[in-house]
């Protein structure tokens, strides 16, 4: 699925999430495939062509999936931007003793059973007969292999866990919907406010803006195809380890 064939889509893209790196993917996609109707869906956000959605709550995902059925098909793209590293007292952990079952069960929530239950949600809008894309962020410090550090109990696991979900999800579609590309990215470190409280340990020159996230990410996901849905991309289009 070349970049240049996004140009002659038709149908309808999906950015779920609505931060920094969120609206930027929105604004990116736009450009490279015009054809596609692009909505937004989040907690925040407005709009005739953006829809509510909590990933942590069940009946707004039954909402969601109503509202989508009735706008959204065919679905030909889906990006799920969603993520939860810190939020109040809920803070990546520097030692054992700093886990808490509660921020445990809400890391996972976001970050691993929501883009599962996202995919979910969408599932019967996705064309049988034409390439689509479900693409997710997940996260380098969610690779087993390549956890050198240690720390961040509850968001590593969740991304851990996104990404054995999200390859399961793609083996079955490789079955049932035998056109659609499945791809779990890291986008690097990026500008948001996901990243903020940790930028000061960031290396100069590898914090990217959100635009710059977006195109580089984008340029990888053009580069997916169905023989390849599962993979666990860099933002540079270089495999991660599990």
């Amino acid at each position: 699925m070349a970049e240049q064939e996004w140009r002659g889509w038709q149908g309808h893209a999906l950015i779920v999430g609505t931060g920094g790196l969120g609206t930027a993917l929105a604004e990116a996609l736009t450009a490279r495939a015009p054809g596609l109707t692009l909505w937004t869906a989040g907690r925040r956000g407005a709009g005739p062509r953006h829809l509510p959605l909590d990933l942590e709550e069940d009946a707004s995902l039954e909402r969601f999936a109503i509202l989508a059925a009735e706008r959204l098909a065919p679905l030909r793209m889906v990006i799920c931007t969603a993520g939860l590293l810190h939020d109040g007292n809920l803070q990546p952990e520097k030692r054992l003793s700093q886990v808490r079952r509660p921020h445990l069960e809400r890391s996972f929530a976001v970050n691993a059973w929501g883009p599962l239950l996202l995919a979910q949600a969408i599932e019967p809008l996705l064309p049988r007969d034409a390439p689509t894309h479900f693409a997710s962020l997940s996260a380098r410090v969610g690779s087993i292999g390549d956890n050198r550090l240690g720390g961040w109990y509850a968001y590593r696991a969740a991304k851990a866990a996104q990404n054995q979900l999200l390859t399961t999800l793609a083996l079955e579609w490789r079955r049932r919907l035998p056109q659609a590309c499945v791809t779990l990215l890291h986008p690097g470190t990026t500008a948001t406010a996901l990243s903020a409280p940790f930028r000061g340990s960031v290396p100069p020159g590898t914090l990217f803006t959100p635009k710059q996230a977006a195109q580089q990410l984008l340029t990888v996901l053009a580069g997916q195809t169905p023989e390849r849905s599962g993979a666990f991309l860099a933002w540079d289009g270089e495999a991660i380890p599990w």
